[in-house]
């Protein structure tokens, strides 16, 4: 694979680095119903842990450009912004966007820095719009300048229970003891607590054995992987981000962990570059994650774009979500014709998509900011490949599970 790099400035790109507070001054200020181009800065981790994430989520947001012209969409100017993975560094980079002028602010992927960059936003009363992040009280402080069309931690839980009695039901293979590894950030930490507070509710078939939190950034994962050893799960449900991912996944061979299978909400298991780093040993995964769906005509769009522009990468949520936090920004700017910052949020609460890309019906937000159900998938790792096995009107395959043994690949 190769190395993915920062996109490069356009005319319609500007890159708002650590400590370049003004470095989008050269781009005039555009407001009110003469603007022919909406300003979005575009804020995610280019750098640090979570680099390889972010720069997969500004690919969804660089096809996006053309695919929303042909579709009639104004077009958006963006203004690049790094958070370095870094909570404090996600919070001055917002407030230089918006200080140099974007009208709008995508991201941030990761759920801390995505907390800070609300503050910032509601502070200054300009939307911020999404991409990626699940931690609930995101959308449960009152904010009304936060709009967010992903899962919450609940909802993610929620349909990973359901998805996994589904593919239980249908395989005839049930774990009675699971092991929870997750980490100990904002993300891994919300999801957690609702995976306890709703298990009793879908009276799963599998008792929780151990649960082990720990720190996303380490190098060393072997006694996190001797504390799952220990525990003798059936299953491992992991919530990672992706550099742990693929460590985890090496030491478990290592260790010789054998189990019926891995299932994983969140980021690490499926990115491109996770089946790349640990080839036949990350495959039959099962990820319940956000996902997109096959059957709608602008999926067909991006994964034409996506593929042509990247031949050598699998589309995954984080294009996906990015595509659609663009196209959210792009139609509430077409109906507002305007980039005051009142006409758009007026305009986004008013926001009613069915052409994107997600899975769910249409992209509608609450009084909260919150699209009140973003459904999740199954998708299965497979030979370099993502299959999806749920829903099942956009499955692509159908599962391996139990899944292969360790030895035996």
């Amino acid at each position: 694979m190769k190395t993915p790099k920062t996109p490069a400035v356009s005319r319609r790109t500007v890159l708002a680095g650590a400590g370049a507070g003004a470095v989008a001054s050269a781009v005039p200020l555009r407001h009110g119903l003469a603007a022919t181009a909406l300003k979005v800065g575009v804020l995610l981790p280019r750098s640090g842990g979570q680099a390889q994430i972010g720069i997969e989520c500004q690919y969804g947001a660089d096809v996006a450009l053309p695919i929303l012209k042909s579709e009639g969409y104004p077009e958006l100017e963006f203004m690049l912004g790094d958070t370095e993975t870094k909570v404090d560094v996600a919070r001055a980079q917002c407030e230089r966007l918006i200080d140099a002028g974007a009208q709008a602010i995508i991201g941030c992927f990761d759920s801390g820095q995505t907390m800070a960059a609300a503050q910032v936003c509601e502070q200054k009363n300009i939307p911020l719009i999404v991409n990626i992040a699940a931690v609930p009280k995101l959308t449960e402080l009152g904010y009304k300048w936060v709009f967010r069309n992903f899962p919450t931690g609940p909802m993610i839980v929620g349909d990973a229970f359901k998805n996994q009695k589904k593919l239980f039901g249908a395989t005839g293979a049930t774990p009675k003891t699971v092991a929870l590894l997750h980490v100990n950030d904002t993300f891994g930490t919300s999801l957690a607590g609702a995976l306890f507070a709703l298990a009793p509710r879908f009276k799963m078939p599998y008792k929780i054995v151990e649960k082990i939190p720990y720190d996303p950034y380490g190098r060393d994962f072997s006694a996190e992987v001797r504390k799952v050893k220990g525990a003798k799960p059936d299953a491992l449900w992991a919530v990672s981000r992706l550099n742990d991912a693929i460590a985890i996944t090496k030491e478990l061979v290592r260790q010789r962990v054998d189990l019926m299978g891995i299932l994983s909400t969140g980021p690490g298991w499926y990115e491109n570059a996770y089946l790349k780093a640990t080839g036949k040993y990350g495959n039959d995964v099962v990820n319940l994650i956000p996902w997109y769906d096959e059957n709608k005509p602008m999926t067909q769009k991006l994964k034409a774009a996506f593929k042509k522009a990247h031949p050598d990468l699998l589309l995954t949520t984080n294009q996906t979500f990015t595509f659609d936090a663009c196209l959210i920004a792009a139609d509430a700017f077409k109906r507002a014709g305007s980039t005051k910052n009142t006409d758009l949020q007026a305009a986004l609460r008013k926001t009613n998509l069915t052409n994107n890309v997600g899975l769910g019906h249409a992209i509608k937000f609450n009084e909260k900011g919150q699209v009140p159900y973003v459904p999740c998938g199954a998708v299965q790792n497979r030979d370099g490949d993502l299959v999806v096995l749920l829903p099942q009107e956009a499955a692509t395959g159908k599962p391996i599970w139990p899944m292969r043994p360790w030895r035996k690949r």
